[in-house]
């Protein structure tokens, strides 16, 4: 299995962004994906997450009303959306997926089990 993340790059303070993550090896229609970040010197924290038929979507609180998480079950890929982005955004983003069919979606990345390498997004001010 492999995700191919793309996307990222460098931006102004309110432009916007839309990363993108295809997975290859199998098919993931029935499992949750989700966009995680690391900022330098920072832990890595989730940023969205969406269920397997995008019935049930949830946003890290900073940027709720500015991101989008969105799939595509025949094209075996995820996007984010980033809109009104602030410097406070840049980081490396990461898509991952969960490897279990489930219904829901979670916000820990103990539940994600294939990772992508990771895009970076820049936003200056």
């Amino acid at each position: 299995v492999q995700l191919q993340a793309s996307g990222g790059g460098l931006v102004q303070a309110g432009g916007s962004l839309r990363l993108s993550c295809a997975a290859s090896g199998r098919t993931f229609s029935m499992n949750a994906m989700a966009w995680f970040r690391q900022a330098p010197g920072k832990e890595r924290e989730f940023v969205a997450s969406i269920n397997w038929n995008s019935a049930i979507t949830t946003y890290e609180e900073s940027v709720k009303g500015r991101f989008t998480i969105s799939r595509d079950n025949a094209k075996n890929t995820v996007y984010l959306q980033m809109n009104n982005l602030k410097p406070e955004d840049t980081a490396v983003y990461y898509c991952a997926i969960n490897g279990r069919n489930s219904y829901g979606t979670s916000r820990s990345e103990i539940n994600y089990d294939y990772w992508g390498q990771g895009t970076q997004v820049t936003v200056s001010s």
